[in-house]
């Protein structure tokens, strides 16, 4: 994780988008859910770079058509994909929800809930680089 934004409740998770990207993002996935028709919005269309950026967004599943028993379903496939890059982000939320109990947002203000958050995501990715770095040395160790 390298940027993150805090708002109320009724904010929608698209306003913030065009805050999350940076100026060296060059593909950005998201779900369905959230973000279908983020290359529509101003505040990506007026930024020169923002719309230079690729969308990789996960269709809805209803959109997706049926296939027979015996074909290859290449856009489940293909969503299938889009999905496992995503799965690397949703991790830290994983990290922050299990290993730090960290489930339900007591308000205590917008700015104390913050940088509760950023602690949470600095420690999430502090343990997830220590575990790359276990999984790196049992390698070595074996090879």
């Amino acid at each position: 994780m390298h940027t993150i934004t805090a708002t109320a409740a009724n904010a929608h998770d698209i306003t913030e988008a065009h805050k999350l990207l940076r100026e060296d993002d060059h593909v950005v996935y998201g779900d369905s859910g959230w973000y279908i028709g983020i290359e529509k919005r101003d505040e990506i269309k007026n930024n020169d770079h923002f719309r230079k950026i690729g969308f990789r967004i996960n269709r809805r599943p209803k959109s997706l058509p049926q296939v027979s028993d015996h074909a290859i379903d290449w856009e489940r496939y293909i969503e299938n994909r889009k999905s496992a890059v995503r799965c690397k982000v949703e991790h830290a939320f994983k990290i922050i929800k299990d290993t730090f109990g960290f489930r339900k947002v007591r308000y205590q203000g917008l700015a104390k809930n913050f940088n509760k958050l950023n602690v949470l995501f600095a420690c999430a990715n502090l343990l997830m680089v220590k575990r790359g770095q276990i999984k790196s040395q049992k390698a070595l160790i074996r090879g």
